[in-house]
């Protein structure tokens, strides 16, 4: 099912977490409108950076959450939140610093140091920006 012209709903519920520990990981209808709103957001953000993004984890449902120790209020398990690379634009930082630098509109983005971009667009839009590293989770993205 496409949720917008480059992601489905498939891609955004996928998880290897899920599969391995046979967890149930299917969204209900409002988390599918979520979804819907987190795809109009990664097409804004694919646009920006002119490439394919690869999702790594978008929707979680609770046990998936608490399997891969997500945060219990993670926006993962509304579905507004997705984390991917863009290896073809460049790094997780660089991808930031271009969000940042864009007109595009966010609840958090998140720095995960080396790994990858943390991005939600829960209906907050508080345009928070952090850092996760080996000292913990701090304000801003260097």
């Amino acid at each position: 099912m496409n949720l917008s012209a480059h992601f489905t709903l498939e891609e955004l519920t996928r998880s290897e977490t899920a599969l391995r520990k046979g967890l149930d990981n299917t969204p209900d209808a409002e988390t599918i409108a979520n979804l819907t709103v987190l795809a109009s957001g990664l097409e804004e953000v694919r646009a920006l950076l002119g490439h394919p993004l690869h999702i790594n984890s978008a929707y979680r449902g609770p046990k998936v959450n608490s399997a891969v120790g997500g945060s219990k209020n993670s926006a993962h398990m509304k579905g507004y939140a997705a984390d991917f690379v863009c290896s073809a634009f460049g790094t997780p930082q660089e991808i930031c610093h271009a969000i940042m630098d864009s007109t595009i509109q966010y609840d958090q983005l998140i720095y995960e140091f080396g790994a990858w971009v943390h991005i939600s667009f829960d209906p907050q839009m508080r345009l928070s920006k952090l850092t996760i590293d080996g000292a913990g989770t701090r304000p801003g993205i260097a």
